[in-house]
């Protein structure tokens, strides 16, 4: 098996990551919830903590590019997918407050660097025509071994009644041996050009720096606050939000390539407009509505407009240089995750004034995104650094 891998494309290495971080994502957020309370004692404060915790390494995510100077990026990809899968492991073993805490950071410490890779070698391993296509493809991988994941347990937790702490082991365990096996499976793919080993900020990147934070701000009202309003206001059960995960999951395996390739056929700015004028129907029609199932339709209809963010990270493919994709990789993640820092609380505190205000918070942030996507060009090109037109004059 190993042998037939070495022979495989790099876009199979791609799919086998996107499947395996969800086999330890998908199992830690599904019982999180009540793991924390039932075993760990946890209360409100306290999974607050937790969650502010989570979101850490998201933020640290710029950091990835220093370790590239002691490592390869699949080596990092491995090492990230290892740390995902220990913790998650390790998660019902530990079931006290600093121990959950613990392995929470570990988890994410290598969710968000093993995410911060695959974009990166995606970038680098595939060509601009063929990424949407590809990014649409990892979509549908991860989104159908999530289905997976949730079947089984449900499977695991209704039917046979399985302790959380060996549900924890085999989702962790899952992700440590595929991990293994990318690692001894798969050569070192070169890409374009040799990778920065330092931070790159540049002046060039703003526009796409600007659209990468409005997108956080954007994912941390739906992720905290729609599911949110869809128990306080509609009174949603645990296995109703379930549901509309399985509904999500389903549709992106199979909208997400489609997707990804119309953002080839019509292009990054046309693609990046139908978002943002989709986002402001639906944030608008969050606050003021009234019935239950409308509200599930938005729920499914904004979720699916996750996968049009192919289009933002297509366009960057075409505008960067090649050298600054995994410094760039973990900027956009840093930068994605200073709205995850902040706006839940501020936020928090809006809704206790009116939930509608806060939605309507994403719609004015929508509308920010609509005026600066139109800065996007129509056929996007790399931008010419001042230091490349040095090196080309001499």
């Amino acid at each position: 098996m190993l042998a037939r891998l070495r022979q495989m494309p790099p876009e199979i290495l791609l799919y086998l990551m996107a499947a395996a971080v969800p086999l330890s994502f998908a199992t830690w957020r599904a019982l999180l919830n009540n793991f924390a309370i039932e075993e760990a004692g946890f209360d409100g404060v306290r999974i607050g903590t937790l969650q502010s915790l989570r979101e850490v390494p998201g933020f640290l995510a710029f950091g990835a590019v220093f370790l590239l100077a002691w490592m390869r990026e699949q080596t990092l990809a491995v090492l990230s997918l290892l740390a995902l899968g220990i913790g998650t492991a390790l998660t019902g073993f530990l079931p006290t407050v600093w121990g959950l805490y613990f392995t929470t950071v570990l988890m994410s410490l290598g969710f968000h660097y093993a995410e911060t890779m695959q974009q990166s070698l995606s970038m680098q391993l595939i060509s601009k025509e063929r990424m949407p296509e590809v990014l649409g493809k990892q979509i549908a991988v991860g989104s159908f071994t999530g289905l997976f994941v949730f079947g089984l347990l449900w499977l695991l937790l209704d039917q046979w009644h399985i302790d959380y702490v060996w549900i924890y082991l085999v989702g962790g365990l899952a992700t440590v041996l595929l991990a293994l096996v990318i690692g001894r499976g798969f050569p070192h793919f070169r890409g374009e050009a040799e990778q920065h080993k330092h931070l790159v900020l540049r002046r060039q990147y703003s526009l796409y720096y600007a659209l990468t934070f409005l997108a956080g701000a954007r994912r941390q009202i739906f992720v905290v606050f729609a599911g949110f309003l869809m128990v306080e206001k509609f009174g949603y059960s645990a296995a109703d939000i379930s549901a509309l995960f399985l509904v999500n999951g389903a549709l992106n395996i199979w909208l997400a390539p489609k997707i990804g390739r119309l953002v080839h056929r019509l292009g990054e700015r046309r693609m990046l407009t139908l978002e943002y004028i989709g986002l402001i129907l639906i944030f608008t029609a969050y606050a003021f509505v009234e019935s239950a199932w409308i509200a599930a339709l938005l729920y499914i209809l904004d979720h699916l407009f996750f996968a049009m963010a192919i289009a933002l990270k297509s366009y960057f493919k075409k505008i960067g240089d090649p050298a600054d994709f995994a410094s760039t990789a973990g900027v956009a993640f840093s930068i994605n995750h200073i709205a995850a820092v902040a706006l839940p609380f501020l936020l928090g505190l809006l809704w206790m004034v009116s939930p509608s205000w806060v939605f309507l918070c994403g719609s004015a942030i929508a509308v920010l995104s609509l005026l600066l996507a139109q800065r996007v060009p129509r056929h996007p090109q790399r931008i010419q650094l001042p230091e490349l037109m040095a090196e080309s004059k001499s």
